[in-house]
């Protein structure tokens, strides 16, 4: 066996692990902060009582809090007739799909008596393979929304659709007088093919009417990007399994989005390529701190506007014709040259890729060098756009044509322009001057509170739809569970829109694919929706990029403002899920807010600190929110995320944040310039990291090649023990987690969360340490604040086998099973807490609430009903999902065999996109998860307090020079 990399755990002997910019601050008010021992006593304020009431039956509701109005849900009832094959009390399982910017994320439903409880990746889809993200673990949450529209209206008052019905016929008739000169179609991004279809059909009918497409997320400036560089607009796809080193420019690839569990699932296998070092090497230039970033082996921070003179510096130093080589700062041409000798010789096996701020100037520099260095067709493929309509006009000429009176009617599809539209459009007042609108969408929203009539949508997992995934593979959805509320597909209002009447929920999809699929329709209908998806994906394209492209000018300003999506709740859409909301952000762990991120000089320069609020300008518009310190940000660039300050999300989402939106400008809206000053007042904001310190030791390790060769080949050391061992069981579950795998996605967390029923707790009790998460995702930086390295760890449950807790607990409410696991006796617990006292990890969470729903209350329909939801007073942690081990276990003594390695899966496990978490029995030599624990990267957290935990660690990889120079 290998002996463990021997590391220094006090700080004094090593490098110093932080976690956040207080630790390194002389405010005497930040240090009494991250000084308290029990963070959780702190007093809460007077309000919090009231806010805790408010959140009452919202979205969040599915972990077990209720409200006091009535809600038009149906409570879930017993089956009278029950269906067919149906066994009680086990699972049933279906193929389908929710959507993220209007592309499909293929999903298998885990389905209880009706109702689906939890979402997985389709584990045969080529973009997902099982894995999973935020937004797909939460979309069942979403489903639950008792704030959803729950019936058509007009000018806020309830109709019926029939009246919808009468209401589309007299348009029709007014639309045919002119051909449907006056009518716009507002739509939100879709990959629908059905969708697509009916478009092409009203179109045919109405052909002077026009068609505008909003998105909020890029997928409009990516449109204009790619068809300024390449001629058309094009949808790039990174081949990063194939990698050998990428090299990005302010793109986040690995950071949410549609595309990131393909990203990420590729980049984890590049980087297992080899055993004895990592796989490829990532070179990373950015003005914004991101996911990805912090897993560079060279990061360059440098200010957002830089980006187009670096990487045409860098396409000088590789040769590209007509590259001329601007003037540099000594790290930047440093930083540079480093890059360019990494790809020299890696003819398409290299990268290079760039984010929406660096504009058209910096991905057509990008092209030229992947062009010369014969990455196109083998690392970069092209396929041509998916997302349509195509010929679609901009929010801005809708905006005019409105205000100059050639609009009597808009149709809103599927987007929120009241909301995300830019501020100087003033979209809402847009809105109400035109005669006869329709908003289409899940909730009575900012946009749809402006229009004439309010139609709502049902759910993706209530519907008959279609979609495509990133690759351009197309997905048949089919409902999982039939409509709570009085809501239409969007293909049945579509199929209104065109003068049909009364259209069933299935007709416009099963046409679509009957033409397809041809005289074979009824067997492959049958299997695409068998399968979760219809074979073959978008074929790719060649397309040389351009000579040259002109790019737009931007405006002057002190500061360069950039603009990206909230980590949790995308582009607002998500605002009203408390699952979401609750969820730390990535990398500065806050939840219930967005910030404004700023660098440790412009802090300084400021005299700021967290939470400080402070007023940023953008030409005549100002909004104001709080101050985050981003450790690592470049000097000169201020960070606005866009998603909060909604008027009309719900109960959950209404009036968090600061509004983005409001001074983002039509022209410029991911890179612009603006000014900020600091303010007088300031928020607590409730940050989780600052709740689970352990300063002083070296937690997320990291070893380079050399290390675990000097490592390899001695014993490991056994520490002496009071405790007695345990008996030894047939099985003894392990976890090993690849912290060199971790992208800090929290998509672990949030599988924890559905499968586990964990409940949402709110700000306030956040604020006062009291969040309910099983697993956290700690993360720490070593360096200077102004230039650190990143690391993401993975924190639950250690399963330990000498575990403090059980010798601490008083009443015997924390057991050991004979398998290993450390588990909770809930109705033995009488709230001593000593156990959390005694866990060096701070991996335990103690129920102040009773979060549990009343027993009418609909949302126990969605709850996990094999796992206890749990009362107050008790305390909650990681289980390893004792469920699913429970469940292997019945399975096997059925077929009278041992449980196979694999057969058991975490929920944690299942969801996380890179496979960093590997469960298993330890027991078995040949298993996977003993396999890793016999690595040279393998380390135990904390080890010297000799718990023996069975959750343990695989240290990261860090390049040392002997390895870069064999490269």
């Amino acid at each position: 066996m290998k002996r463990r990399i021997d590391h220094q755990s006090q700080a004094t002997a090593g490098p110093r692990v932080w976690a956040g910019i207080e630790e390194l601050s002389d405010d005497p008010r930040l240090r009494a902060l991250i000084e308290a021992e029990y963070p959780a006593v702190l007093e809460l304020p007077t309000t919090a009582r009231r806010q805790f009431l408010k959140l009452m039956g919202a979205s969040f509701a599915l972990a077990g809090l209720t409200g006091c109005e009535k809600s038009s849900f149906v409570a879930a009832l017993p089956y009278v007739d029950q269906p067919a094959n149906e066994t009680i009390g086990l699972p049933r399982y279906y193929a389908t799909a929710v959507l993220l910017d209007g592309y499909a994320q293929p999903v298998i439903s885990t389905t209880h008596a009706g109702r689906p409880t939890k979402l997985d990746g389709n584990p045969d889809h080529p973009v997902t393979r099982g894995r999973s993200d935020v937004f797909m673990q939460s979309a069942v949450l979403q489903l639950y929304d008792p704030d959803r529209a729950a019936a058509p209206s007009r000018h806020g008052e309830p109709v019926n659709w029939s009246d919808v019905e009468s209401a589309m016929g007299t348009m029709r008739e007014n639309w045919r007088a002119d051909q449907g000169d006056r009518v716009r179609l507002l739509l939100g991004p879709t990959t629908s093919p059905t969708l697509l279809r009916q478009i092409d059909a009203f179109r045919k009918q109405f052909p002077k009417a026009r068609v505008h497409l909003h998105t909020t997320t890029g997928l409009e400036a990516g449109r204009q990007i790619t068809t300024a560089v390449y001629g058309q607009a094009v949808d790039l796809h990174y081949e990063l399994a194939n990698c050998d080193v990428v090299v990005g420019f302010d793109e986040d690839f690995l950071g949410p989005g549609p595309d990131q569990v393909r990203n990420a699932f590729g980049w984890s296998q590049a980087r297992r390529r080899f055993g004895d070092r990592p796989g490829n090497l990532l070179f990373m230039a950015e003005s914004v701190p991101s996911a990805t970033g912090a897993l560079a082996h060279q990061r360059l921070i440098a200010d957002a506007r830089r980006m187009p003179a670096l990487v045409e510096a860098l396409a000088s130093a590789l040769g590209v014709a007509g590259a001329t080589k601007p003037e540099l700062a000594e790290a930047e041409a440093g930083w540079i040259e480093r890059a360019a000798d990494a790809c020299k010789e890696k003819i398409g096996r290299s990268l290079f890729v760039s984010g929406l701020s660096g504009g058209i100037a910096t991905a057509l520099w990008v092209a030229r060098i992947n062009q010369q260095l014969g990455n196109g067709g083998e690392t970069l493929k092209l396929t041509a756009s998916l997302a349509g309509p195509s010929e679609t006009g901009t929010l801005a000429a809708l905006v005019s044509d409105i205000n100059a009176g050639h609009v009597t009617s808009l149709i809103v599809l599927d987007c929120n322009p009241a909301y995300t539209g830019p501020g100087e459009l003033e979209l809402g007042a847009a809105i109400a001057r035109v005669r006869s609108s329709l908003h289409i969408g899940l909730q009575r929203d900012e946009t749809g509170e402006k229009c004439e009539w309010q139609l709502p949508l049902a759910h993706a997992l209530e519907s008959w739809s279609d979609a495509k995934a990133v690759d351009g593979t197309a997905t048949i959805l089919q409902p999982v569970i039939s409509p709570f509320y009085d809501v239409k597909t969007a293909h049945q209002i579509f199929a209104m829109l065109l003068g049909e009447t009364d259209p069933s929920s299935d007709a416009a999809v099963r046409e679509t694919w009957r033409q397809n699929f041809g005289d074979a329709f009824e067997v492959r209908w049958r299997q695409a929706l068998h399968d979760g998806f219809v074979e073959g994906a978008a074929p790719f394209v060649t397309v040389p990029p351009a000579a040259d492209a002109t790019a737009p000018p931007g405006t002057a300003g002190d500061l360069d403002i950039v603009f990206q999506p909230d980590p949790t709740i995308w582009d607002g859409r998500f605002a009203n899920v408390g699952w979401l909301q609750e969820l730390p952000k990535t990398l500065t762990t806050v939840t219930w807010s967005n910030v404004i991120a700023v660098s440790p000089a412009l802090a300084k320069r400021l005299a700021a600190a967290n939470g400080d609020h402070a007023e940023v300008a953008i030409g005549k518009r100002r909004i104001n929110g709080p101050l985050w310190v981003m450790p690592g940000q470049a000097d000169n660039t201020v960070a606005l995320y866009l998603g909060y300050g909604r008027t009309r999300a719900g109960r959950v989402g209404d009036g968090l944040g600061y509004d983005a939106y409001q001074v983002r400008p039509d022209a410029e809206p991911w890179l612009t310039q603006g000014s900020l000053r600091k303010l007088d007042t300031r928020d607590d904001l409730p940050v989780t990291q600052l709740h689970h310190r352990m300063e002083g030791f070296d937690f997320a390790r990291e070893v380079s090649p050399t290390q675990v060769k000097e490592a390899s080949g001695h014993p490991s050391i056994d520490q002496a023990s009071l405790y007695a061992k345990w008996p030894s069981a047939k099985n003894a579950w392990g976890m090993v987690i690849d912290l060199d795998s971790c992208i800090g996605c929290n998509a672990c967390v949030a599988a924890c969360t559905a499968e586990n029923n964990v409940p949402v707790v709110g700000a306030d009790q956040v604020r006062a340490g009291r969040e309910m998460h099983w697993l956290r995702i700690a993360r720490y930086y070593t360096g200077d604040i102004a230039e650190p390295r990143s690391f993401f760890e993975p924190v639950p449950c250690m399963h330990c086998e000498d575990a403090p807790c059980e010798m601490g607990c008083p009443v015997h409410a924390t057991t050991h099973s004979p398998e290993g696991v450390n588990q909770m006796v809930y109705n033995r617990c009488i709230g001593t807490r000593t156990c959390s006292s005694y866990c060096p990890y701070k991996v335990r969470r103690f129920n102040f609430y009773d979060y549990r729903a009343p027993a009418d209350s609909p949302t126990h329909a969605a709850h996990n009903p094999d796992v206890t939801v749990r009362s107050r007073g008790v305390m909650e942690k990681c289980t390893y999902c004792t469920q699913r081990i429970e469940a292997a276990h019945v399975a096997a003594d059925k077929e009278n065999r041992p449980i196979r390695d694999g057969e058991v899966v975490t929920a944690c496990q299942q969801a996380c996109p890179t496979k960093a978490i590997v469960f298993g029995d330890v027991n078995d030599p040949t298993s996977e998860v003993a396999r890793l624990k016999r690595d040279g990267r393998h380390y135990v957290l904390l080890e010297e307090q000799g718990t023996r935990p069975r959750t343990t660690y695989l240290a990261r990889w860090r390049e040392d020079e002997t390895e870069s120079r064999r490269r």
